[in-house]
């Protein structure tokens, strides 16, 4: 049966939204109206390496089996959808209109599952030793959580990594590593069926007798999605240097023996909240990964255009780890390069 699904967020957003467009569910992406303009005329447009293909297949929206369409926040009656995917930026939440679209989507009680790297401040609740923690400064805006019932909110960690090609509609996105979404379970098992019931189609597809990669895999743990934590913090917001950003690969081969260090120091705080070693990912399989990521971080990249907001996921591993009693200097040090980068924009502008 054709689920309706509402995925917040037309550029990362339509990744999963093309998965499930074909599995033959139906998505509605949340975007600005010029970008939903151009999503309703043209459709979306996934670019994604095939397994033993040399070149990147684009895969076009108004082809497949599922239905999509695209609007503004103000138009979107949340009644309507099943299932609702959280795939903007943190930041982005913090806007009027999606504060209000929020407030909507929290009063009709629909489970949401979030491809942010930030995790909703509801999820964090789900976990015993981070319920009582003082992390909202962290966040852009924490108010807009205040709303979600914690059981209502899961996290699918994002490790797929895409990008807008530049000087391309908002419409294309390009696949650079093609890996899979995990997610965790939500409290209640309606929706852990649901949740499972989309895993399934998805894994069923095939592109002219090929499998498709990122799938859409569901996790019992709480902690599987924390493992992107060590990535983050090893590679992605190391891409940001007092200088001009660097690439994720430089970030992580620069000093390996350092990047080690790090992303150890990263699982060993999330074993402390109640992580299972086999929730989280081997730094050898990241480093390894990360010898592809030619480009600075999506985060990197928002500072150098400018920004004067971005995911803090550095900043709230650092509360996390002062409070547990665990700091750590070099994520100290990265937590101190961000500030500073983004404070400088500040006085800029």
């Amino acid at each position: 049966m054709p689920r309706n699904i509402l995925i917040l967020g037309a550029s990362y957003g339509s990744l999963l939204a093309t998965k499930l467009l074909m599995a033959g569910h139906n998505v509605t992406l949340v975007c600005r109206r010029k970008t939903a303009d151009l999503i309703n005329q043209e459709g979306t447009e996934v670019r994604i390496k095939l397994r033993d293909e040399p070149n990147h297949r684009s895969i076009l929206s108004r082809d497949l089996p599922g239905t999509l369409d695209a609007a503004p926040p103000e138009d979107i009656d949340p009644s309507r959808y099943d299932l609702v995917g959280l795939a903007m930026q943190e930041p982005q939440y913090n806007n009027h209109t999606i504060r209000v679209l929020m407030i909507k989507i929290s009063a009709a009680k629909l489970p949401c599952l979030s491809i942010m790297n930030m995790p909703p401040l509801p999820y964090l609740k789900r976990i015993p030793a981070l319920a009582a923690m003082d992390l909202e400064d962290a966040y852009t805006n924490a108010g807009v959580w205040d709303r979600f019932e914690p059981g209502l909110v899961s996290l699918c960690s994002p490790d797929p990594q895409a990008f807008r090609p530049p000087d391309e509609g908002a419409n294309v996105l390009h696949v650079g590593l093609p890996t899979n979404f995990k997610a965790a379970t939500f409290a209640d098992e309606a929706h852990n069926r649901l949740l499972r019931e989309l895993e399934a189609d998805i894994d069923a597809v095939r592109l002219d007798g090929h499998d498709v990669p990122v799938k859409l895999k569901v996790f019992d743990s709480l902690f599987v999605p924390l493992a992107k934590w060590s990535m983050l913090l090893t590679g992605n917001y190391r891409c940001i240097t007092p200088q001009e950003p660097q690439s994720i690969r430089d970030a992580v081969h620069g000093d390996l023996a350092k990047s080690r260090a790090i992303y150890e120091h990263v699982d060993g705080i999330a074993r402390k909240l109640g992580a299972d070693p086999q929730d989280q990912v081997p730094f050898e399989k990241y480093a390894k990964a990360a010898e592809s990521l030619l480009k600075p971080s999506s985060a990197a990249r928002a500072v150098a255009n400018g920004t004067p907001f971005i995911e803090r996921v550095d900043l709230l591993v650092k509360l996390i780890s002062h409070q547990l009693g665990t700091p750590d200097p070099e994520i100290d040090r990265t937590v101190q390069i961000v500030d500073r980068k983004l404070d400088e924009r500040v006085i800029e502008g």
